[in-house]
């Protein structure tokens, strides 16, 4: 359960540090879908619903890169806090998870060159 929450959170911080800066509506969208069916099939049961219960207390912020991994900070924090572990610094956050991946300007459509009707 450690080894699968840490990887999860890696993963989540992560995929934040790499969201737009400036999100199109539809990103904003599938942001927001991803977190809620996220937690919907996470293996986890108890973490599953205490994660949807959080999203629905404080609903995920997707206006930009950086609301967005702050946001997640935080209720990286409010899970820290209810399993008594200490608080992460959310001081440069989106800086603290690189991906190895390119600089940032391609997307996943791009990179697979999926024309735009396929993906509608």
């Amino acid at each position: 359960r450690a080894e699968l929450g840490r990887a999860t959170w890696k993963f989540l911080h992560t995929m934040m540090a790499r969201y737009p800066e400036t999100p199109s509506a539809e990103q904003r969208q599938t942001l927001h879908d991803f977190l809620f069916l996220f937690s919907r099939l996470y293996p986890c049961g108890e973490c599953a619903i205490h994660f949807s219960n959080m999203l629905k207390l404080y609903p995920p912020q997707t206006s930009s890169r950086l609301a967005a991994s702050e946001w997640l900070c935080a209720i990286h924090n409010k899970v820290n806090e209810r399993l008594h572990k200490p608080i992460f610094d959310c001081k440069d956050i989106i800086s603290q998870y690189p991906c190895g991946c390119s600089d940032g300007t391609d997307n996943v459509e791009s990179t697979l060159n999926i024309p735009d009707a396929a993906l509608n």
